[in-house]
């Protein structure tokens, strides 16, 4: 047999375990093994029954998605699976970890599932722009009924198998040794000569509620806005409920085929890969020693630092919060534990287990009570003399091991590290608001920060949930310093006589999850004029640089928080447009200059808006801001709500063509003017486009891309 695969025979049941690490991916040389072994069981007089199991510490993690963008090699998945299914002899499967994907759809369309307790199953295929093509479509709804089986594969979650067991997705959960419990089931069921194949089955129509699968439509419509596997998956389900398994598979392969081949997969299966390349840093070697951090220390008890100790919490590790007065402490600790305590209404943890992170957390009003923590975050204002002072002292508290981090979303990381004692452990810690949901961490190197500070942090990112990608430091580091050109162009069009939301709609039905408009009103008018008025040495000397969102900050329009701002907020939440917001941009746009142009296209304010972006982008790949055009594209995917299904700007842009963009600025320059370079496109946008390149080009050629 293949290295990939052992094959045993024990008292008449032949054992298949599968042994393709790190999480035995079901490449075609392992379905080939697979299939070979399986051949040789039914072959074998003297076998009565199989189980299929996987070494390692998972079983089957799901199909190899690098195969995804080549013809299918022999034997697919599909086929091997209905093989399998078609088999007299009994075919028990064994499973543990993560038994997910393709994986799972082994499993299910074996005739007997056992599981640990411990393992997790799901279909997760919609994340990657796919629905199941190898009968989990068909086979899942046959075992656990349609609502079930949509709520299972149009989310892609991962289901405890307790949880598993009771749906009816297993057959048997064991708290130990699951193939020897495999091995009996499948002598038991070889005595019984009962063959139990899922695809036999019929879904009960009594038990399927009425129009669920155009209700469920209209709710992935608005929770999962312009993705297309989703409501291809409630197609293929209904399909499972209404035809025969042969007819409901043809039309699941017909559905994944057209899936895979589409922009939405690609971008996702990008977006996939692009995040797993962040945490790669060229010139930090594979075995550069991370340091032991299990305890933190954060600074600030605000929104910003009662979220970070949250995610901190929730890693199982120890928190100190330091506040400098009592009542901002208390306010601080009283929102970690309200956090924690919608988990457990949530039903997302026991309470016992959030007791036990609670009392993981201690406070104090001086800095000198992180005199031994393994890493400080400092999470306070955005204010440069401020955080100086902090790392001035720190320096002298903390250990000399102790990795001092700063949350900073735009200062100068470099100035405030200048500060300590020994600047090669300061790093940068970019958390996102609410940092506990929030998915993005910006890890920012300055000019000295030691290999291993930068290995630590971004270990410690993956560790407390986050998806984490390295920036040079420079004013709003990768994602902000984008969002700033974006923004601009925005309100350049509010100049212009564009309102708000004509802005902010064509954005958001393009797939943005809030439009430029709404977002500044989200994050706060007050705190977006500060950070342009600390930072106007890196801004253009323009009179009209941003002068609608300064408007709003005069007039003390902060947004939600004061229920006015582009919009207005009767309820605190929900916007509506503000007439009077509107007559004070178009004052402000006359005492400029500005005349209000006729009218202004949905397509102009896309393409003004993304390619400002995006030229941001080259211009941060030039500068060595970003290591790669597809870090770029995780930052905005994971932080700044750029929709998925387009892959992040970078790879949006490659889709649409470089040319096309140069043609667009030139065309932008001629009828806005240049005079600021807002339509000067960045040198490697330039070169690409005249040797017919991409940014994945770009990427692969210098440092390995997606």
């Amino acid at each position: 047999m293949s290295k990939l695969l052992s094959y045993s025979v024990e008292d008449g049941i032949a054992v298949l375990i599968i042994d393709n690490p790190p999480v035995n991916a079901l490449s075609q040389p392992v379905r080939h093994a697979i299939q070979d072994a399986f051949q040789a069981a039914q072959t074998d007089d003297a076998v009565v029954g199989l189980v299929i199991a996987c070494a390692g510490r998972t079983f089957s993690a799901g199909a190899d998605i690098r195969e995804f963008n080549a013809p299918v090699k022999g034997p697919s998945l599909p086929v091997l699976i209905d093989e399998i299914e078609a088999s007299k002899k009994p075919v028990v499967v064994a499973l543990h970890g993560t038994t997910l994907g393709g994986g799972f759809e082994l499993a299910i369309g074996c005739h007997y599932r056992i599981a640990d307790e411990g393992t997790r199953v799901g279909l997760p295929e919609v994340h990657l722009g796919l629905i199941p093509g190898a009968g989990g479509t068909q086979r899942l709804p046959r075992l656990i009924g349609a609502e079930a089986a949509i709520e299972a594969i149009t989310t892609g979650r991962h289901i405890p198998a307790p949880e598993a067991l009771e749906l009816g997705a297993l057959d048997e959960v064991v708290g130990s040794d699951v193939i020897a419990s495999a091995i009996s089931a499948a002598r038991r069921l070889s005595s019984s000569n009962k063959v139990k194949r899922t695809c036999s089955r019929e879904v009960d129509p009594e038990s399927i509620p009425d129009g669920i699968f155009q209700k469920s439509k209209v709710a992935l419509a608005k929770r999962r806005r312009g993705f297309n596997a989703p409501p291809a998956a409630v197609d293929a389900i209904e399909w499972a409920c209404s035809t025969p398994s042969r007819d409901g598979l043809k039309r699941e392969r017909e559905l994944s085929s057209q899936l895979k081949a589409s922009v939405q997969s690609k971008a996702q299966r990008h977006l996939f890969f692009a995040e797993r390349l962040a945490l790669k840093i060229p010139d930090i070697p594979k075995e550069t020693v991370i340091r032991p951090v299990e305890s933190v220390g954060v600074i600030g008890a605000g929104t910003m630092g009662a979220g970070i100790a949250v995610c901190l919490l929730n890693a199982d590790l120890t928190v100190v919060l330091v506040e400098t007065k009592q009542d901002a402490l208390d306010q601080g600790i009283a929102q970690i534990a309200k956090s924690l305590g919608r988990d457990v209404d949530r039903g997302r943890v026991a309470p016992e287990v959030r007791d036990a992170r609670l009392a993981r957390l201690s406070n104090a009003l001086d800095l000198r009570g992180l005199q031994t923590v393994d890493l400080v975050i400092e999470a306070v204002f955005e204010s440069l003399p401020l955080k100086k002072q902090i790392f001035s002292d720190l320096g002298s508290i903390c250990r000399e091991s102790t990795i001092l981090a700063t949350n900073t979303s735009t200062l100068d990381i470099n100035e405030i590290a200048a500060l300590t004692n020994s600047p090669q452990r300061v790093v940068g810690m970019h958390f996102f608001s609410p940092a506990n949901i929030m998915k993005l961490l910006e890890v920012v190197r300055c000019d000295e920060t030691e290999k291993d500070v930068i290995a630590t942090t971004m270990s410690l990112g993956r560790r407390i949930g986050k998806v984490p990608v390295l920036s040079g430091t420079g004013y709003g580091f990768i994602g902000n310093r984008m969002l700033e050109d974006y923004v601009r162009e925005s309100q350049m069009l509010l100049l212009e006589g564009a309102d708000p939301a004509q802005v902010d709609s064509p954005l958001e039905s393009w797939g943005m999850a809030m439009g430029p408009c709404a977002v500044m009103d989200l994050a706060g008018q007050d705190v977006s004029f500060l950070t342009r008025d600390q930072n106007r040495k890196f801004l253009p000397a323009d009179p009209r640089y941003c002068v609608p969102g300064d408007v709003m900050y005069a007039e003390g329009r902060f947004g939600q928080k004061t229920r006015k701002g582009f919009y207005q907020y009767p309820d605190g939440r929900t916007r509506q447009d503000d007439p009077d917001a509107i007559t004070l941009m178009r004052s402000a746009a006359d005492r400029i200059g500005i005349e209000k142009r006729a009218s202004i296209s949905q397509q102009e304010i896309l393409d003004r808006c993304l390619y400002a972006l995006i030229n941001r982008g080259a211009q941060l790949l030039d500068d060595g801001i970003a290591l790669r055009a597809s870090d770029i594209d995780v930052v905005w995917s994971a932080g700044y709500g750029f929709p998925a299904y387009r892959g992040g700007p970078m790879f949006y842009a490659d889709t649409i063509g470089l040319d096309m963009i140069l043609k667009a600025f030139e065309n932008f320059g001629s009828q806005f003017g240049n005079e600021y370079d807002y339509w000067t496109p960045a040198p490697l946008l330039v070169s690409l486009a005249q040797a017919g390149k991409t940014f994945a080009n770009w990427d692969a050629d210098r440092i390995g891309g997606v």
